[in-house]
């Protein structure tokens, strides 16, 4: 009795279970590497840092399975674009930092081990760091703080050169110009640059150069003022626009405001809790605790521009508020010292800052 064959039928694939996503990034290039859930390498690639690039890499990554998660080293610098491109795309994206030193030196170096750890780093719960959107409000304020500093600092460099210039000057220009305070001092320096071009230049004199010196090292000074009054004008009328609120507290302004901001990030769902952001900004106490010694010391991590800033508002409030100078005498009388009063004051301080910044900027996104 004979029969034929059953038709073949077409195998059926599978769906694709949730894999996670790891990427080393620099300058030219990023590469990519995929990992199951239970931490099986399914593929490792090379993609270029441009828009094509990203979406490429995507999705590349997408054929092997769900991709929710990546975890994305140098999401401030060189893995930024691709951070923001991929957080639009509806992936969470952790901040993962590089290998430590012993596991580098036990498995090695290479582009695709960094992209595999990245992705580990990630399933493991070693990082859980969300990055930064970068795309809002926030990330404005943080591209105008880069020129301010800048220029903050070129502005220090050619004030000290000038009272430099000053100390070694003719002792008749040194004692005309003595008396005079720091910004009539400029206004007068500057006037010399406009005076030396209608001189000879054949004629020049040790005491010629002097007030050539000044002159173009105080106009220097003005020019930068006027580039660090302008940006300051931007970034007030930035947190008026965007969190107002930050504003009626006691002890901060705009710059102390701004400094905060950048430390949130225009995501800022991506802090858990008040306690997270006060970690972030270097105010949570660290456990330091062994055997029968319980011990808590300082948090020398986080951002250190946040917690500069926290210093400064809880430096205005002893100053000017009174609840501030209350809590102050009671602590004292209750033997604390002023540093340690101070670090709790600093952590009130971000915890009132958390609550009123949270929400303002976690709204829906249009």
């Amino acid at each position: 009795m004979s029969s034929t064959p059953p038709a073949a039928q077409p195998r059926r694939r599978r769906p694709a279970g949730e894999v996670v996503l790891g990427v080393d990034t620099h300058r030219d290039a990023h590469v990519a590497a995929v990992l199951s859930v239970m931490g099986a390498v399914l593929a490792t690639a090379e993609f270029p840092a441009t828009a094509a690039g990203y979406r490429a890499l995507l999705t590349w990554a997408r054929k092997s399975g769900t991709v929710r998660r990546a975890g994305v080293e140098g999401t401030s610098s060189y893995g930024a674009s691709l951070s923001r491109y991929l957080l639009a795309q509806g992936i969470d994206v952790i901040d993962v930092n590089r290998m430590d030193r012993a596991d580098r030196r036990r498995r090695g170096k290479s582009d695709p081990l960094d992209a595999q750890n990245a992705a580990r780093a990630v399933l493991s719960g070693r990082a859980r760091a969300r990055a930064k959107a970068g795309d809002g409000p926030v990330q404005i304020a943080r591209m105008y703080r880069l020129p301010k500093a800048s220029a903050v600092k070129a502005r220090t460099q050619a004030i000290n050169q000038l009272k430099s210039v000053l100390i070694t000057a003719d002792p008749a220009l040194r004692e005309e110009l003595a008396p005079l305070g720091n910004a009539e001092l400029f206004r007068t320096c500057a006037r010399f640059a406009d005076a030396s071009s209608r001189e000879n230049v054949g004629g020049d004199s040790v005491l010629q150069a002097t007030r050539i010196t000044l002159g173009l090292l105080a106009c220097r000074i003005g020019q930068l003022s006027e580039q660090i009054r302008d940006v300051d004008a931007r970034l007030a009328r930035l947190v008026e626009r965007h969190a107002p609120q930050l504003l009626d507290v006691v002890g901060i302004g705009p710059d102390t405001a701004v400094a905060l901001l950048i430390t949130v990030g225009d995501n800022p769902e991506r802090l858990d809790s008040e306690a997270s952001f006060a970690a972030l900004c270097g105010v949570s106490p660290v456990e330091r605790s062994s055997g029968r010694q319980q011990f808590r010391r300082l948090n020398r991590g986080g951002d250190r521009q946040a917690n500069a800033a926290l210093h400064r508002i809880v430096f205005t409030r002893l100053r000017v508020d009174p609840r501030t100078q209350d809590y102050y005498e009671r602590r004292i009388k209750e033997g604390k010292t002023r540093r340690e009063i101070v670090r709790c004051l600093k952590r009130y301080a971000a915890r009132e800052v958390f609550h009123l910044v949270r929400p303002a900027l976690a709204e829906p996104r249009s």
